[in-house]
């Protein structure tokens, strides 16, 4: 018998999309938080715990403009050139990857987003209604980035 990948209880969204921009002008709009604010869903603000910043051990907030707002507190736990990730805590614990990989005249963002859901009554919930709203939100966000990280190429050229 297989081996199932992912444990039952972890989700994880993988997506990618080419961007025609170099990998720094895409590593710049995950690294620069105006720029980052463009392309995130208007419903999430991305709040520093501290001074801004994507090395290791930087801390940020991800919070829903919900009326609880609810958050996911977050801290690079990995990075390297063209490379983030983000482990997370709250209501999901898990990890955002985020890497850069140059394809000719462009690159390539991949994303992966892994988590699990500590409450069971809130995972019965996003498995039933929010999975694949969530879903195409991260791939509307990928399109958005797209724009801005193109955007930023060919100004700087």
């Amino acid at each position: 018998m297989a081996k199932d990948r992912h444990p039952k209880s972890q989700r994880v969204f993988e997506q990618s999309i080419y961007i025609q921009a170099s990998a720094t002008a895409v590593e710049r709009c995950l690294t620069d938080l105006d720029l980052m604010h463009r392309w995130l869903n208007p419903a999430v603000r991305c709040d520093p715990v501290g001074t801004w910043g994507t090395d290791l051990g930087d801390r940020s907030r991800f919070i829903l403009k919900l009326p609880l707002e609810p958050a996911l507190n977050n801290q690079v736990v990995e990075r390297e050139p063209g490379k983030i990730v983000w482990a997370f805590t709250g209501f999901f614990r898990g990890c955002d990857r985020w890497e850069c990989v140059p394809d000719g005249a462009g690159t390539l963002l991949l994303n992966r987003f892994a988590f699990e859901i500590p409450n069971p009554l809130v995972a019965w919930g996003f498995d039933r209604v929010a999975a694949g709203w969530v879903k195409g939100d991260m791939e509307a966000q990928l399109r958005r980035l797209k724009r801005v990280a193109e955007e930023v190429y060919y100004l700087q050229t």
